[in-house]
């Protein structure tokens, strides 16, 4: 018996949000706060860092969901949600009442109930299938996969994914225990900003006039790599004046030696080997690629990448990235960059979105690819 492909799956709306004003760098350390009670060595050594950063990553601008002069916060992971969900649901021509399904994504999450069902009840949706993942910065992607998976499979019509991003809130001076910082747990400072981003998929078997996923992919390759990522919070809850107290609660990412040990492997990079099994296992007209969109927190990592994937004949021009005017989002960036692609850019048919991200805190990847039909 011939297998059956499913139904077809469109991409009928994307939004995005970024709060506040567009920012330099020169301007986060007032945005975030100073880190006045930190050891004398690691304030001299952020300030050279924040030098190294402004010539490295070519950021020229940040966002920041902080009032600077109250210090208090002017968006949350929820209300920046539902602000790209609208404008994706508005793109779509659809209202609440026709999504019958929710998938969120986010690198990490504490609260309760989950943002998935808040975000639901923000948006007016009484009753629909919904789920929340948390997985660093493959939690896009593998909401995208299993809403894809799902509406393919006939289970839901119209699917809402989300992905939000506050690094802000895990960055700014009040949050750490400044006595207890160390490097590490620093520099990303001046690499994340924070926003939203959402894309409405639907069922549609025309089989035209859009873009269409043409599949999705993940996995994890870090079973025996360490974490070059992580709070060390455990996995329980803990006083927290105890967590305070001991940092537990600081994110930390290595960047030196230990990350690109771990980042190369027999045969390439993880995310060249990562890309070359779904290209295998999905494979993919390359000749048609118009964007390859590659979510890491560096330009600089990107184009070293790039220079990698032209064993694929992937052309370097592909190239998609936003972070030069909106700073490194997180899981967000690719839904960000997604609508900017449908907002800003012009697609023929035939041409092929691919998109593939590694993330470092236990090195789990995710990717997909679209079509323009």
């Amino acid at each position: 018996m011939k297998k059956q492909k499913g139904i077809g799956v469109k991409i009928s709306g994307t939004g995005s949000f970024l709060p506040g004003s567009p920012i330099s760098i020169d301007e986060v350390d007032y945005f975030l706060g100073e880190l006045t009670d930190a050891p004398l060595k690691i304030r001299k050594w952020l300030q050279r860092m924040r030098m190294m950063m402004k010539e490295m990553l070519e950021v020229d601008n940040y966002y920041f969901a902080i009032d600077p002069s109250t210090r208090q916060f002017t968006e949350d992971n929820i209300t920046m949600s539902v602000k790209a969900a609208n404008k994706a649901m508005e793109m779509a021509g659809l209202a609440p009442d026709d999504i019958d399904f929710i998938a969120y994504g986010s690198a990490h999450q504490d609260q309760m109930p989950t943002a998935s069902v808040r975000i639901q009840e923000a948006l007016g949706i009484e009753k629909c299938g919904e789920i929340s993942i948390h997985a660093n910065c493959t939690s896009a992607y593998k909401a995208l996969l299993v809403a894809y998976e799902f509406v393919k499979s006939g289970r839901y019509s119209n699917a809402v994914v989300i992905s939000s991003g506050m690094s802000s809130s895990e960055l700014r001076a009040e949050y750490y225990n400044q006595p207890l910082v160390k490097k590490e747990e620093l520099f990303l400072r001046y690499f994340l900003s924070d926003g939203a981003g959402a894309v409405v998929i639907q069922a549609d078997n025309s089989g035209k006039g859009g873009l269409y996923i043409s599949n999705a992919y993940m996995e994890s390759v870090g079973g025996k790599k360490p974490s070059a990522m992580k709070n060390l919070r455990p996995a329980y809850w803990m006083n927290p004046k105890e967590e305070f107290e001991r940092g537990y609660h600081h994110l930390s990412q290595m960047f030196q030696n230990e990350l690109r040990q771990n980042f190369h492997e027999p045969g390439g990079t993880v995310f060249f080997n990562g890309l070359k099994r779904m290209l295998e296992k999905y494979p993919v007209d390359l000749s048609r690629l118009k964007y390859f969109q590659i979510n890491f927190p560096s330009k600089h990592i990107a184009e070293l990448v790039m220079e990698e994937c032209a064993a694929f004949g992937i052309p370097k021009e592909t190239l998609y990235t936003k972070m030069s005017s909106m700073g490194y989002i997180g899981p967000p960036m690719v839904f960000i960059c997604l609508d900017r692609i449908l907002r800003e850019e012009t697609l023929a048919p035939g041409d092929v979105v691919l998109s593939f991200v590694t993330e470092v805190s236990k090195f789990m990847q995710a990717g997909f690819t679209l079509e323009y039909k």
